[in-house]
C-alpha cells in the first residue's frame, strides 16, 4: 500500500505469501510476485497468476532453468532478476516465457544519487 500511495505504477516482490498476494491483488496496479522453484511457479498459477519475477535468476537456475519450465508449464512468464547483466538479458529475452528482465545494471547509481532524470528516462 505504501508503495502505491508514493506513486508506484507496478509492484515486484522477491517472494510470496498469500497476504501479500492479496495485498497486491487489491492494489490497483500490476504485480510481480517473486519464485524460485517449479512449486512456486505451480502455486501462483493455481492462484490465477501467471506473470512472476524469477528470483534470484542466476542462482536459481538461469536461463537453462527457465527453458526447462517453458513446455509443461507454458502459462508462466517471467521477469528473471539477480545476476543479470546487459549480456545475459538478451539471453532471457530469447525465451519464450520471458517478457522482460530486471536489475540494478540497468540504472547507474550516479544518475539517481545526482538526480539526473534525464537519463533515468533514456535509459528506462
Amino acid at each position: 500500500r505504501t508503495a502505491v500511495e508514493a506513486g508506484s505504477r507496478f509492484l515486484v516482490s522477491p517472494g510470496w505469501t498469500d497476504t501479500l498476494l492479496e495485498a497486491m491483488r487489491g492494489s490497483g496496479v500490476p504485480f510481480l510476485p517473486g519464485v524460485s522453484t517449479t512449486s512456486e511457479v505451480v502455486a501462483l498459477l493455481e492462484r490465477g497468476v501467471t506473470e512472476m519475477k524469477f528470483f534470484p535468476a542466476e542462482a536459481a537456475g538461469g536461463t537453462a532453468y527457465l527453458k526447462s519450465l517453458s513446455s509443461p508449464l507454458p502459462r508462466a512468464r517471467f521477469c528473471p532478476t539477480g545476476g543479470v547483466d546487459a549480456a545475459k538479458a538478451a539471453e532471457y529475452l530469447r525465451l519464450p516465457n520471458v517478457g522482460c528482465v530486471g536489475g540494478t545494471w540497468m540504472l547507474p547509481a550516479e544518475a539517481l544519487d545526482t538526480k539526473d532524470w534525464d537519463r533515468v528516462q533514456r535509459l528506462a
